[in-house]
């Protein structure tokens, strides 16, 4: 059994960023299909694009969210396992 005794915040964070840039590309997506098909069906081009827009600017935004959300996470994890122990992960050698 190991225990993971730390986690480099940079890397986990980086991570973190990843996982929101994908996150905020779905959720973009999903914007601009509703934001064009409100736009159509109610005659305001405008809408249309800003669920357009959407599609780059959520992936940012997640991304930047999620890179300080991962930090603080890391950050609290690294305090917290040297008070309580860290995570006990079972390793196999392949």
């Amino acid at each position: 059994m190991k225990v993971i005794k730390s986690i480099d915040i940079i890397s986990w964070a980086k991570i973190h960023a990843l996982f929101g840039i994908i996150f905020g590309l779905f959720y973009g997506i999903i914007f601009a299909v509703m934001g064009t098909a409100i736009g159509i069906s109610k005659g305001m081009p405008g809408i249309g694009a800003f669920g357009l827009m959407s599609i780059i600017i959520f992936p940012i935004m997640f991304a930047i969210m999620a890179f300080i959300c991962g930090a603080i996470m890391a950050f609290l994890y690294n305090i917290f396992a040297a008070k309580i122990g860290g995570i006990q992960v079972d390793l196999v050698d392949l």
